[in-house]
């Protein structure tokens, strides 16, 4: 027999107690679910830590180079003043030759003729000089007797004179003829290096040749010429004080050379001259930089860089780490004495100091900005600074 009644009792009891243990759970996850979005806050709210520099000024030194092109103060074309043949080179390429040192000999046959033709004529000349003033003397006592007139005496002086000069030109003639010789050997006019020699033994030469015979270049001293353009002319100018010119480079510092392979050269060197005009097409001005070449290391034409000093007796430099670069502007985040940072614009100098920049404007000594680590910092947000030794910082930067 069925009791429906009392089935459905027991149902109802069997749905009542599950429920009865589920409300206590779901209490108890919601008050663990609280707890930990309270920790998560706080751990939110909690200032970070970012490492911190103080900026203060310090002597230091700027070094630009500009590319320059090196030359010898003297590059001679050797050229040849007489028509032959190269009968023989007494240097070869490269080779270093001094003032007067035979280079080349020039077979020319007909300047020996010249001055054996030009010797003859001076005999024949002074024989007709003898025989000039023997009339003379032969005419003269005849003359002072009234034997004869003095119109025969003065005609045998004129003769005189006439041979007289004939023997000048004679001689005249022999010292060309000689000059002329010795222009078929060829010395150096100088101390210097020889050129690529593009003739060789037997090839015909004249003065009209295109081509020189080769190039002896002085290189005991060296100019290296280099170029500033306006912007930096100026700021050139506004670097090294003088009234004049000639005072402002004395003010220059010696400048040193950059090697082709990246080498500096041992001996530094010294801006001489600055090009008054500037160039309309390059936009720029020439200067010339001389240095001293005792080991003839330098040799025209090389390509080297002419590294110029400038010295800063307070520069207040920051690391280009610690820089943020926006629409070309440079920025740091500056930290003040309440922990807040700002996005500060700051002006720097042209030329960069190894690792850090060079500040102008933006900043004063004793400020603190961020060392690194920035990027998710906000304007206006707050940190908790952790002061970095300054000399330690540039001194790790610098290595």
């Amino acid at each position: 027999m069925a009791y429906p009644l009392f089935n459905k009792t027991i149902q109802m009891k069997k749905t009542i107690y599950p429920v009865c243990l589920i409300v206590p759970a779901l209490l108890n996850f919601s008050s663990c679910r609280n707890s930990d979005q309270n920790k998560g806050a706080q751990g939110a709210n909690q200032v970070q830590s970012y490492p911190v520099l103080t900026v203060k000024t310090q002597p230091t030194s700027l070094e630009t180079d500009y590319p320059a092109t090196l030359e010898g103060i003297q590059n001679i074309d050797i050229r040849p003043k007489v028509e032959g043949f190269i009968d023989k080179i007494w240097v070869d390429e490269g080779a270093t030759v001094k003032k007067g040192q035979l280079l080349f000999t020039i077979n020319a046959p007909q300047y020996e003729q010249l001055v054996r033709t030009a010797a003859a004529s001076i005999s024949s000349a002074e024989a007709a000089v003898n025989t000039a003033q023997l009339q003379v003397n032969k005419t003269k006592p005849l003359v002072e007797k009234d034997i004869i007139s003095k119109y025969e005496l003065d005609a045998a002086q004129l003769t005189l004179q006439s041979r007289q000069a004939a023997l000048a030109q004679a001689r005249a003639e022999l010292v060309n003829a000689k000059v002329n010789l010795g222009y078929t050997r060829i010395t150096s006019p100088v101390d210097g290096v020889i050129g690529s020699i593009p003739f060789k033994a037997g090839s015909l030469v004249s003065p009209t040749s295109t081509q020189p015979l080769t190039t002896v270049s002085n290189i005991s001293k060296i100019y290296a010429y280099f170029s500033l353009n306006e912007k930096q002319l100026l700021d050139f100018s506004r670097t090294y004080k003088g009234n004049t010119l000639a005072v402002q480079m004395k003010n220059i510092p010696p400048v040193a050379l950059v090697l082709a392979d990246g080498t500096t050269y041992a001996e530094n060197g010294k801006v001489e001259s600055i090009n008054g005009l500037i160039n309309t097409n390059t936009g720029s001005a020439s200067l010339r930089a001389t240095f001293t070449n005792p080991s003839m290391l330098l040799r025209s034409g090389a390509s080297a860089s002419v590294r110029i000093p400038q010295h800063l007796n307070d520069a207040l430099l920051v690391p280009q780490k610690s820089t943020t670069d926006l629409q070309g502007k440079k920025f740091v985040y500056v930290v003040d004495q309440k922990g807040n940072v700002k996005n500060t614009e700051i002006g720097i100098m042209d030329i960069p100091k190894g690792s850090f920049y060079v500040v102008t404007k933006g900043l004063k000594p004793g400020d603190k900005i961020v060392l690194e680590g920035f990027q998710s910092l906000k304007d206006g947000a707050e940190i908790k600074p952790e002061e970095k030794n300054a000399d330690s910082v540039f001194a790790e930067l610098k290595n």
